[in-house]
């Protein structure tokens, strides 16, 4: 019996050894074996493998974006840094592709990342190659610049305002929502107060101002169809107050007073009249759409220039902020 167990034991010690042996001895063969190109593929694997997850969840979980502009100031700043959820409206299968799982709509209020629709694209290539750069470097690098070195704004953030049903007029740069299914219009404010909305649109623009907003967009008008110098007395008067503004300017109801003056001066421009008409009626909200204002609705270019935009263009939720570190918080 002990030299059963002492042959047990010497067989044990022989093979752990052996093993131990071979072990070392196919660490020395796999380091004498490492040269600088497959350490160089390990590393571009490496990369390439973490290239793909950033770009897989940018594209269907969350994605990381910097305010370019102050249209949503004080609510989001420029080069504030936000996290936009990709899955509260549907998963895009690819940029600007269909959605799956999209059986939510943006709610009232929302505040919405969405494709511009007055961008223009530069071809496919360097879309997705400025696309890959932004996202692989955290928003810290984007090559989709202007002539002047300006972002350019392939998608917009904003807050959804108006939603499928809905009518919205604006009164001297003031907007009025018709609900869905409703007759009366409400002024914004008391709109949000009355639906215990956020509070962050705000006005910038002085109400003095529009008597001379209105009058330049009838002198324009004026001087489209015959000449501003036929315009009566009173309107050249009213544009004296902002002839040396240099402040800024609702385009909007320049724009909507130069067609309804077009109209007025010659009833037979259909087109004019047709635009005049919208102006006065609102905007509409088709179902399926919703209508995105910026919070700083007197310096932003939104919904009220472009329309309504298609629910499957918004592509997600601006959700926190997470940086400046001073205003990290979520984004209501």
């Amino acid at each position: 019996m002990a030299s059963y167990l002492d042959w047990a034991q010497h067989t044990a010690e022989r093979i752990l050894t052996n093993r131990k042996e071979r072990r070392i001895r196919e660490k020395a063969e796999a380091k004498a074996k490492r040269t600088f190109k497959s350490e160089l593929i390990g590393w571009l694997d490496a990369i390439v493998f973490a290239v793909i997850a950033v770009l897989l969840i940018n594209q269907f979980i969350f994605q990381l974006y910097m305010i370019p502009s102050p249209s949503m100031e004080d609510t989001l700043l420029i080069k504030d840094r936000v996290w936009v959820s990709k899955i509260s409206y549907g998963i895009e299968t690819y940029p600007e592709g269909p959605k799956i799982l999209d059986s939510h709509a943006p709610m009232r209020d929302d505040v919405i990342v969405f494709y511009n629709p007055e961008y223009e694209s530069r071809g496919v290539f360097f879309t997705i190659l400025s696309e890959i750069i932004y996202r692989l470097t955290f928003t810290l690098v984007n090559i989709d610049v202007d002539e002047n070195g300006n972002m350019r704004e392939r998608l917009y953030v904003k807050r959804a305002a108006a939603l499928s049903g809905d009518t919205v007029r604006f009164i001297d740069g003031n907007a009025w929502i018709k609900g869905g299914g409703t007759t009366q219009y409400e002024e914004e404010m008391a709109f949000r107060t009355d639906h215990r909305l956020s509070s962050a649109p705000r006005r910038l623009l002085d109400p003095s101002l529009y008597d001379g907003f209105e009058a330049y967009g009838a002198l324009l008008g004026y001087q489209e169809t015959v000449s501003a110098e036929m315009a009566p007395q009173h309107l050249l008067q009213a544009y004296q107050k902002v002839s040396n503004y240099k402040g800024l300017i609702d385009y909007y109801s320049v724009e909507a007073k130069k067609t309804a003056t077009i109209a007025h001066i010659d009833p037979s421009d259909l087109q004019a009249r047709s635009a005049a008409a919208r102006y006065d009626m609102g905007i509409y909200v088709p179902h399926g759409y919703v209508l995105p204002l910026g919070d700083n609705r007197d310096n932003s270019q939104d919904g009220r220039y472009f329309g309504p935009v298609p629910e499957k263009t918004v592509i997600g939720r601006v959700v926190l902020r997470f940086w400046p570190i001073t205003r990290v918080g979520m984004v209501l």
